[in-house]
């Protein structure tokens, strides 16, 4: 008796529990990542492949770019970033792994009037694990502040602030990042953007992208985004295509 009434607990409890897990918030396909964190105890996996070009001679492409979440608790989640690159310059192509991106999501503040839901985002890139023409001379560390309002039940204001190093000088790049998302239905959700980085000692570029994801279930979604840049020192356009899962 005292098995039959532990097991119906149990199978209550994990009920309740997965009831209570809102569907999966990714921080793809858009340039703003969300200040969402992946659930307890949960291993989320967000990749896809972007194809970009820079110029009338060069393009780049990530053939995957991988994003792996766990998370530890409400305030804290552990993230792994992997990305394979191609990249062309006329007729000569390079490819290989970059370096390997170790870092966490933060919760700062859940959102309450004027204050948005708030993380802190950073990670730091290792040098020596990539390919030999893509590793770099130093760690790496790059960092997000990253907000987000809600204006209604379907539309969403989101914002990120931060900035980030190459491994090769010690000069920061600025980055910032704006965008609206629309709720269409419960599984259909797009968005707008701009966003721009800012070397310290050389121009800032400034971009405009658009995106649709479909969500399958609350746990799977599929993603489909496309941009071009509004500056003439930013990438021409670049399209881009991937899913998102938690297990």
């Amino acid at each position: 008796m005292r098995i039959k009434l532990l097991l119906f607990l149990f199978f209550q409890t994990a009920i309740v529990t997965a009831q209570q897990i809102e569907p999966i918030q990714a921080d793809r396909p858009d340039q703003t990542e969300t200040p969402y964190l992946v659930p307890t105890g949960m291993l989320q996996v967000e990749t896809g492949f972007s194809f970009q070009k820079n110029d009338a001679f060069s393009n780049t492409n990530a053939l995957p770019s991988t994003l792996w979440k766990y998370g530890l608790n409400e305030n804290f989640e552990l993230r792994l970033i992997t990305t394979f690159t191609s990249e062309n310059n006329q007729n000569e192509t390079i490819s290989g792994i970059n370096p390997i991106l170790i870092g966490c999501k933060i919760k700062i503040s859940d959102e309450k009037g004027f204050v948005p839901k708030t993380s802190f985002i950073g990670h730091f890139s290792i040098p020596k694990l990539a390919s030999k023409n893509f590793q770099s001379e130093y760690y790496a560390p790059r960092f997000r502040f990253v907000m987000q309002h809600s204006l209604s039940n379907k539309t969403t204001l989101s914002y990120n602030l931060g900035a980030e190093w190459d491994g090769f000088s010690a000069e920061p790049t600025f980055i910032y990042t704006l965008t609206t998302g629309f709720s269409v239905t419960n599984k259909i959700g797009f968005y707008i953007e701009s966003f721009g980085f800012a070397p310290q000692k050389d121009s800032a570029n400034h971009s405009f992208d658009g995106g649709i994801t479909y969500l399958i279930n609350d746990n799977f979604m599929l993603d489909v985004s496309s941009g071009f840049g509004i500056t003439k020192n930013a990438p021409k356009n670049y399209f881009a295509i991937g899913f998102s899962f938690r297990i």
